[in-house]
């Protein structure tokens, strides 16, 4: 079944659903995500969803965990996954987590709608994202202009890669309308996708894509792994992954929020001094199973400068970010005020 469906109706529907059901509404939609435990137990307590924990992009979480980092600030983390970012925001919302492991350009995106939300440590400089075809239409689709018309891959509606698409898709000349956007999240189930030609491209992360092109399964359209191919594909610098929070919790948590910034940016750190196969010998087995060990550490090792080196927020990625929003009705027209969709304090505070 396409879903040809844009990003502002389902977040507004999600987001007034969850607030207006409380923890009851959206106790289902979180009970199904697997939760991890990390930290002293005796720490503050905080629970983090994130939208595909075991995804390159998303690496810092975990790691963070496997180095102790948790306890040595003093907390007590709950991981939870949840394969589309856009589900745990809705989560956060009605405070079944505090905080979401997700893409920033998601507080842009409630800001529109009238929901506070902040980033506090930006822990992605590009999105790491990217757009694969399927092998059989190489000759056939050489752009997003050749996207009328077809199916295309998304973790789902209302997610990332559903702003990150549209955008692409308008830039060269194609209405997002005249698509048909499909929610396959990631791993098997887009590889699957692809297989079975339900999709003809779609947008994902490591380790899929080594996964995919070992397989021959699809060709690179578009790669936002490096600076210039974020210039390329959306005009400017792009930061991606990060942890936010509803700014209610940020002002009434400080002190919290300050410990696990400062594990994240001791994370982010690590992550510069050591190669990528010193990182991967820190994350779990399962997270590189399906494309093997050695395939893991190439594509880290590929993608490693997709990782911020400091956490702030680069000067003109929020710009970026509200660029490639426009066509998200939930933004498109509204005064957004950048400003209060993120904030340095706390990793200023941390360096």
């Amino acid at each position: 079944m396409f879903r040809k469906r844009l990003v502002g109706p389902r977040l507004v529907a999600a987001a007034t659903a969850c607030l207006a059901l409380a923890v009851a509404g959206c106790a289902n939609n979180a009970g199904g995500a697997s939760t991890q435990q990390a930290g002293a137990s005796g720490g503050d307590k905080v629970s983090i969803m994130v939208g595909g924990l075991n995804k390159q992009i998303y690496l810092p979480f975990m790691l963070a965990q496997q180095l102790g980092l948790y306890s040595k600030y003093g907390l007590d983390v709950s991981l939870s996954d949840e394969p589309a970012g856009v589900d745990a925001t809705t989560n956060m919302l009605a405070g079944k987590v505090d905080g979401v492991g997700g893409f920033y350009d998601h507080t842009i995106a409630l800001q529109g709608i009238g929901k506070q939300a902040e980033s506090v440590v930006s822990m992605l400089q590009v999105p790491g994202e990217v757009e694969l075809c399927r092998t059989d239409l190489k000759g056939q689709i050489n752009s997003a202009a050749d996207w009328n018309g077809k199916n295309l891959g998304i973790t789902d509606t209302g997610s990332s890669t559903d702003f990150l698409t549209q955008y692409i898709g308008q830039k060269n000349g194609v209405d997002p309308a005249n698509t048909h956007r499909i929610g396959v999240q990631a791993g098997p189930t887009f590889i699957a996708a692809l297989e079975h030609k339900n999709i003809d491209c779609g947008m994902t992360t490591e380790p899929t894509v080594s996964q995919v092109l070992q397989k021959n399964d699809g060709f690179i359209l578009y790669d936002t792994r490096t600076a210039a191919g974020a210039q390329q594909a959306f005009g400017g610098e792009y930061p991606a992954t990060s942890l936010y929070m509803s700014t209610s919790y940020v002002t009434a948590h400080k002190s919290t929020v300050q410990k696990l910034v400062n594990a994240y940016v001791a994370t982010l750190k690590w992550i510069q001094g050591h190669s990528a196969a010193e990182i991967t010998a820190k994350m779990p087995a399962d997270y590189y199973a399906g494309s093997g060990k050695d395939a893991y550490i190439a594509a880290l090792d590929g993608e490693k400068g997709i990782y911020n080196p400091t956490g702030i927020m680069p000067p003109d990625g929020p710009k970026t970010c509200l660029a490639v929003l426009q066509p998200n009705p939930s933004v498109k027209g509204k005064n957004i005020d950048l400003s209060k969709t993120y904030t340095d304090e706390f990793v200023k505070a941390a360096s």
